[in-house]
């Protein structure tokens, strides 16, 4: 279970919350930067783009970041505000 402090106040699964949070860039794995996969999939439906099934690109995009996750050594968060939590689907 990999934790961090969200909005200052409390910890959060970074499996279940970041990787659905409109702040969360990516993740630092080596020396680059791998952008949030679940980000690009759930824009690319919204604008019409995804030519795969629906489910299975969220999915794969959900496995994807969690090997980032394995692999990673820091989150890129762009909550610079210290909003906390905002949802993908609604942003």
């Amino acid at each position: 279970m990999v934790k961090v402090m969200c909005a200052g106040e409390r910890e959060v699964s970074v499996y279940s919350r970041c990787t659905n949070c409109a702040h969360c860039e990516g993740v630092v794995v080596g020396r680059r930067e791998m952008p949030n996969p679940q980000k690009k999939v759930i824009e690319d439906m919204k604008s019409g783009k995804g030519n795969e099934n629906p489910e299975e690109a969220v999915l794969n995009a959900q496995m994807t970041f969690n090997l980032f996750i394995r692999d990673g050594s820091a989150l890129l968060c762009s909550d610079d505000k210290n909003e906390g939590f905002l949802s993908l689907n609604y942003h």
